[in-house]
């Protein structure tokens, strides 16, 4: 350091000194990593290592075949009852014709994009399940006219195709009572994995509270929703501060959060059909 400023003081140029930094950072960052630790340089950018890896990503993160449909809708104001009793017809319909598909939940936005509905669909053999759907949904009259009864109530709908985090487990029916969050984050390409890796030790500061945790993989990609339950505001207010409380949480969401572009929370009502409530 103390050449440095003796190079200055002699009319060294400000290029120079810039350069010096930097190999000096550089130098220190690597001693660092080769003693056996991460540099200081990489911690305070959140750098983390990513192994290669001969398996697709999807295959990392779950451990099933199963495929879920998320479906959102955003209706017409004055459309809401009709598009309720149309939605709940569908779906019991539907459920009588296949075996294939099978309605996870279903809520209306409360908090959020008003005058929207989330509906999540469970397709137990993946991809072959997801096909016969289609395919039914597409040649069946029947769906065929309800559907296009259906349709007339909507602004504007889209769908995605998603995995569950192995980490999190599959949604079950319940009946809680409850109201629902869920949270979605557009990730920034390649940190899939990093994400992952920090939500499975993350998850079991907040394991009485979680629902589902699914990635997409058709439809918007890089995308996360994670899916929380709470019996009112009040008691999110609390989990949530209660978790900041515990050693670790804190960890979880510094590594976390510099890989978001976006996110968003919804606060959910479950409809009366929806097999979680």
């Amino acid at each position: 350091m103390l050449s440095l400023m003796r190079s200055v003081s002699c009319g060294g140029t400000k290029n120079f000194l810039i350069f010096s930094v930097i190999r000096t950072l550089s130098s220190t960052s690597v001693v660092n990593a080769n003693a056996g630790g991460e540099g200081w340089l990489s911690k305070l950018l959140h750098v983390r290592k990513i192994e290669p890896t001969k398996d697709s990503h999807s295959k990392l993160l779950s451990d099933t075949e199963k495929i879920y449909e998320l479906q959102i809708h955003d209706v017409k104001p004055d459309c809401i009852e009709p598009y309720l009793k149309g939605y709940e017809t569908f779906s019991q319909t539907l459920h009588k014709k296949s075996e294939a598909a099978e309605l996870v939940g279903s809520w209306r936005v409360e908090i959020g994009n008003q005058d929207q509905f989330v509906h999540i669909w469970r397709y137990n053999r993946g991809y072959v399940n997801a096909n016969q759907v289609l395919t039914l949904c597409r040649e069946d009259q029947e769906l065929n006219a309800l559907s296009k009864d259906l349709v007339v109530n909507i602004i504007s709908r889209n769908n995605q195709y998603m995995l569950p985090f192995s980490f999190w487990g599959d949604p079950e029916p319940q009946n809680r009572s409850s109201m629902y969050e869920m949270r979605s984050y557009v990730l920034k390409p390649g940190t899939m994995i990093e994400w992952g890796n920090n939500w499975a030790r993350g998850i079991n500061y907040r394991k009485s509270s979680a629902v589902a945790g699914f990635f997409s993989q058709i439809g918007q990609l890089y995308m996360v929703h994670h899916i929380w339950t709470y019996k009112d505001l009040l008691s999110r207010k609390e989990i949530r501060e209660a978790a900041w409380r515990k050693p670790g949480w804190d960890e979880c969401v510094a590594y976390t959060v510099p890989l978001i572009r976006e996110m968003r929370s919804r606060w959910l009502r479950p409809t009366s059909f929806s097999p979680i409530k």
